[in-house]
């Protein structure tokens, strides 16, 4: 089979095209052939320095797929040859990310694709969208009438986030760069701020009357400091890099912090089927490039400015 194998941590010009032996499914095992995979910045982290992530090289990376499934292991029950299925893959210490035609999963975090979307489309929604699921669903708990702070709304997981919280019924602010207010609206935000405005946090507390968010999300990372500040007493804060920062008003404003770093499971992905099956929510698609190109996708990953997902298009 085609993948792009890394054999040492750099730039995006280590990656190369390799054949190699497609891999069989174990126990419990489902064997998927890869029509799509979405990039993320997780993987150009890894491609960058990822011993972390305890990954064997020579390591094939990529953590989104949408595919159909070729084989299933012994005990698998409830995938058959011809599914169309997407999911996240483990990170740590798995050689078998999703940059190659086939690669090998445990069926306990795969789920059915939503029928509606394409492979293109699906394989943009696991990890982003499992994350912003994880932490405006389950985390933070938005219900209707909250305003719910999103910083970095155009990204990936904030985008995403945008849409399931106003699924929800809340009222939104997002930050995002000037040039990504328009998308920010169009995904249901009910006010854009710029986050390079040095009042941004006076902004927060206008749109909120002065009382604060009732739940903040940081997708971008340094901003849960500024978050304690601007979310109410007893409000709930969430994040998915590590806190920086004085969190003095954390303990002074009788706030709660989760941290958010997404477990792999098949329920997450079929909890938010349905958002997507009723047209509530979507993977937004910046750029669709063939596996060849992996190096393009991490250059702009690495790059940090982006709206939407990067798509590698896997099968010819």
């Amino acid at each position: 089979m085609r993948a792009m194998v890394i054999t040492q941590f750099g730039g995006p010009d280590v990656f190369k095209v390799q054949e190699r032996e497609r891999p069989a499914p174990g126990p419990g095992e489902v064997l998927v052939r890869v029509v799509a995979s979405g990039t993320n910045p997780v993987d150009a982290r890894i491609r960058q320095a990822g011993s972390w992530a305890q990954i064997p090289f020579p390591a094939v990376l990529g953590y989104d797929v949408s595919g159909v499934i070729e084989e299933v292991g012994l005990g698998v029950t409830e995938f058959q040859v011809g599914d169309e299925v997407f999911y996240t893959p483990e990170i740590f210490g798995n050689p078998h990310g999703s940059y190659a035609e086939y690669t090998v999963a445990s069926a306990t975090i795969v789920a059915r694709k939503p029928a509606n979307l394409s492979h293109v489309e699906a394989a943009g929604i696991p990890l982003a969208g499992g994350t912003a699921w994880e932490a405006i669903v389950r985390r933070l708990n938005v219900r209707p009438g909250e305003t719910v702070l999103i910083h970095g709304g155009a990204g990936g997981v904030g985008s995403f986030a945008i849409q399931f919280a106003k699924a929800a019924g809340a009222r939104i602010i997002a930050t995002a760069s000037k040039a990504n207010h328009p998308a920010l609206r169009e995904l249901g935000a009910d006010v854009a701020i710029d986050y390079h405005d040095a009042d941004a946090a006076d902004q927060i507390m206008r749109e909120t009357g002065s009382r604060g968010a009732d739940a903040s999300f940081d997708t971008a990372g340094g901003n849960v400091s500024m978050s304690t500040l601007v979310t109410r007493p007893f409000g709930r804060i969430a994040t998915i890099l590590p806190p920086d920062g004085d969190l003095s008003a954390l303990y002074t404003k009788n706030q709660t912090l989760f941290g958010t770093f997404l477990t792999r499971e098949s329920a997450r992905l079929r909890e938010m089927i349905p958002l997507f099956e009723r047209g509530q929510a979507k993977a937004v698609v910046d750029t669709i490039l063939p596996l060849d190109e992996v190096a393009k996708a991490h250059e702009r990953l690495d790059s940090g400015h982006g709206r939407g997902k990067i798509i590698l298009q896997v099968e010819r």
